[in-house]
């Protein structure tokens, strides 16, 4: 799934070049890695981006090995439910007994092997039986910003399997809570982080569909006739806009009673803030973290990154603390790290504005 705009990163992310397609750190980007993690396990044919037709473009110029139909725009955007059902929709036209992963395309996981390891025994447990497979992240801080999964007993390998992954069954699914029942959730042992990240078979999403949500489960089967004929983008184009939006966890995973939690063992940062950047970046013996020519006095606990592409000259700080500095060629972003979610509704305010708007 690449087809967010990534605000909370602007002013790198935009519109048309939103997270997931930019390089913060690195040589490759967002999309590009994770299509590389995923490489050893399924071939490039079968691997499918869902974007939009802003980015798509963009998408297929950084993934040339990649077929050009497998890069599939949605008209507009209707969150992550109705992008579940048209992968599904394209994936079972090709098989309508294949397995598939849905994964983010703007995550960090820098344990990729561990990553291939649990991705793979899903893929074995969601290919065997009727159970919808989500990969949980065991917490390492009460962060507020993520959704939980409470988990239950620890499931038994079907016969023959040898999994080194645990699957736990999921009991609940949990909206982002405040710090105290973060902190709560993280001391119990019993809570995973939601990492957006599902596996189940084709015959398993559509039946849920029809279960939870049969409008959305009717459109899929409209898609699914409408790519075995070549019409795919005319059969988007008439249903998508009439579409509500809806996140899969909401419309399916907090209703359905055959989802599994596979422990995921494994390095892993949403990086959903600028805040979160500065755990990937070195730190001077003040706590700043910079990204570029950075001379300070005084300065603590600050991240500086520098994405100018041209007439890149030194950043000095003095005096300034636990902020985020963030220069491109066009503009200019000075935000507290307190303040660091509320960068979302700052592009609101530029795009209302139509001497700013072209910043968005």
């Amino acid at each position: 799934m690449a087809g967010g705009r990534g605000e909370r990163f602007w002013p790198v992310s935009r519109e048309k070049m939103p997270k997931h397609l930019i390089t913060l750190f690195g040589k490759r980007s967002f999309l590009q890695q994770a299509v590389d993690r995923v490489l050893p396990l399924v071939p490039m044919e079968n691997i499918l981006v869902i974007t939009n037709a802003t980015q798509a473009a963009a998408a297929r110029k950084q993934l040339p090995e990649l077929p050009p139909a497998n890069v599939i725009a949605e008209p507009v955007g209707r969150d992550t439910c109705a992008a579940v059902a048209l992968g599904a929709a394209v994936a079972g036209q090709r098989s309508t007994n294949a397995v598939m992963a849905v994964l983010p395309a703007d995550q960090v996981i820098p344990e990729e092997k561990k990553f291939q390891r649990v991705l793979a025994d899903c893929f074995d447990l969601a290919g065997r039986g009727q159970v919808m497979v989500t990969i949980g992240i065991k917490p390492t801080e009460p962060a507020t910003g993520y959704g939980y999964i409470r988990v239950g007993n620890v499931l038994p390998a079907p016969d023959g399997a040898k999994y080194q992954t645990v699957f736990f069954k999921a009991e609940q699914f949990v909206e982002k809570p405040h710090f105290d029942r973060a902190q709560e959730y993280v001391a119990s042992g019993q809570y995973r982080w939601n990492a957006g990240m599902f596996v189940w078979s084709f015959v398993t999403i559509t039946q849920g569909l029809e279960k939870h949500q049969p409008e959305l489960a009717a459109a899929c089967r409209r898609w699914f006739e409408a790519a075995g004929k070549g019409k795919l983008d005319k059969a988007l184009a008439a249903d998508y806009p009439a579409l509500a939006k809806n996140s899969i966890d909401y419309a399916l995973m907090e209703k359905a009673q055959n989802v599994v939690v596979a422990d995921g063992a494994f390095e892993w940062d949403d990086l959903g803030s600028w805040t979160a950047l500065g755990r990937h970046l070195p730190e001077d013996e003040a706590g700043n973290c910079a990204e570029g020519d950075f001379v300070q006095v005084g300065a603590e606990g600050n991240i500086i990154y520098d994405a100018r592409t041209r007439n890149r000259t030194p950043i000095a700080v003095v005096g300034m603390r636990h902020c985020i500095l963030v220069q491109t060629d066009d503009a200019v972003l000075l935000v507290h790290k307190s303040q660091a979610q509320k960068v979302k509704e700052l592009v609101r305010k530029l795009a209302e504005d139509k001497r700013y708007r072209k910043l968005v």
